[in-house]
């Protein structure tokens, strides 16, 4: 009998729809059978998995590895070992680098260095500004996995598009079946407060979320899902923070809007209180807001209004958080590594079940993102993406043992009840009892299965009006 590569022995199997006691064998960096199998083959490795939960890994949809230009905060390789060590077997890393992924060339760059470092499996995304307008298709052909839009300010300070140029790139996007993620807050009601703040002499940490009411997103929100729906556009809106605009977007679910929504752990378990005892650590765009805000993210989840739970790992360099002055504070947190063990804290406390968290952190994401049941799933012929958690585990977050270059985090001394131990990425254990085994370089370029597009409103496309253009100059009579 041919020796498969893994056999994973009694595990309690876990889906969105429900758990099962089974063993796995994973060959050839898939899952070839699932069950209670009789007369396994010999495997080269062999896990007892006992009383532990067999999970699906995590995809994280939105993160910043600040690789390649900002490397002394994160590269891909601290950033995947981060993501690996929690769990996270597939990452989507932002493209606000230096330079910004906007063209093939910088598209190569990032992947080169991905290819090198990184320890789980990835997708790139590509910028939707002024400066990509024109390589957007190249882009796709090179393999990005979808497009961020920043609606407001960004670190690498990206220019903002007008609405113009995000029409037409969603006019473009609609027609490649491509999803974009919009960071959707109004940069104009945000320079304008923040401005005013300034002059009024405020610099603790609350003038940063009374910079950023929460109008700034709900009319970004709308704007983005108008945008969406008069194009046919896929839309993501990132990181939703507050309660306010959640009727936007179930109205545009009920009318057939294509739109998914992610929320982050510190949106749901943090408030303002939290930015009391820590200042300028909880600088976050969009910001963290008060307690009332994190009970309606939750009812999102639970009613669809919500899809997944994303991190925003946005790791600097600890100095560039601690100043006095809340607007010299860097913006952003770390999060790829402390999301499972924070969401597995919660499924122990009752919040939610450990089917609801495979939902949120796995198979939504790889339906939204055209990867599924390739991956987000544990299924015969699926990746053999899989995460090991001991439910049982206590212990609480350290941030010295955290794998991002920077050792800090806003969790740091928060009770935790359950983290992953094992970390598979096709079929290859890259963290072994929590300890990161690697190797770099193993993770590759996720491949979408691309989905039909819907595009709308075709005659007002601006490639259409130019061809139109171009038509009539041709048939002027001379």
């Amino acid at each position: 009998m041919k020796k498969v590569d893994l056999i994973i022995r009694n595990g309690i199997l876990v889906s969105s729809e429900g758990t099962v006691q089974a063993d796995l064998v994973s060959d050839g960096g898939k899952i070839i059978a699932i069950g209670n199998l009789e007369g396994l083959p010999t495997a080269r490795e062999t896990i007892d998995a006992q009383g532990k939960y067999v999970l699906p890994g995590a995809i994280d949809v939105h993160v910043h590895f600040r690789d390649p230009g900002m490397t002394y905060k994160e590269d891909w390789a601290t950033g995947t070992a981060a993501a690996a060590v929690g769990g996270v077997t597939t990452v989507f890393e932002m493209p606000n680098t230096h330079p910004p992924t906007a063209n093939p060339e910088a598209f190569r760059q990032k992947r080169e260095r991905a290819e090198q470092l990184a320890f789980v499996d990835y997708g790139i995304y590509g910028v939707l500004d002024e400066t990509s307008l024109d390589h957007i298709e190249a882009l796709v052909e090179n393999g990005v996995v979808g497009f961020k839009c920043f609606m407001s300010e960004s670190t690498g300070e990206l220019p903002t598009p007008d609405d113009g140029v995000i029409l037409e790139g969603l006019e473009q996007l609609s027609r490649l079946g491509l999803r974009c993620n919009f960071h959707a807050e109004n940069g104009a009601i945000i320079t304008r407060r923040r401005n005013r703040l300034k002059v009024l002499g405020r610099t603790d940490a609350q003038a940063h979320l009374d910079s950023r009411p929460a109008i700034c997103a709900v009319e970004a929100v709308n704007r983005a899902i108008l945008l969406a729906e008069w194009t046919g556009a896929r839309l993501q809106i990132a990181h939703k923070s507050s309660r306010d605009g959640l009727f936007l977007i179930r109205d545009a679910k009920a009318r057939g809007v294509n739109v998914t929504v992610e929320t982050c752990p510190h949106y749901l378990l943090l408030d303002t209180r939290d930015i009391e005892r820590l200042g300028g650590q909880l600088r976050i765009n969009p910001p963290i807001r008060e307690p009332g805000h994190a009970e309606a993210l939750w009812q999102g989840l639970f009613d669809g209004t919500v899809d997944m739970i994303a991190t925003d790992h946005a790791p600097h360099d600890p100095q560039e958080k601690l100043y006095d002055n809340i607007w010299d504070c860097a913006r952003g947190i770390p999060g790829v590594e402390t999301q499972m063990p924070l969401m597995l804290t919660e499924v122990n406390r009752g919040r939610m079940s450990i089917n609801d968290y495979v939902r949120w952190s796995a198979e939504n994401p790889a339906k939204a993102w055209d990867l599924y049941p390739r991956k987000g799933t544990l299924n015969v012929g699926s990746d053999a993406d899989i995460v090991i958690v001991d439910m049982n585990y206590r212990g609480e977050v350290d941030q010295s043992k955290l794998h991002s270059r920077h050792k800090y985090t806003p969790w740091h001394g928060r009770p935790i009840v359950g983290r992953p131990i094992y970390t598979i990425v096709r079929g290859r254990i890259v963290v072994r009892e929590g300890v990161l085994t690697g190797p770099r370089g193993w993770g590759l370029m996720v491949q979408r299965d691309p989905k039909p597009a819907s595009p709308k409103h075709l005659p007002s496309h601006i490639d259409t009006l130019a061809a139109n253009a171009k038509s009539h100059v041709n048939a002027r009579p001379i």
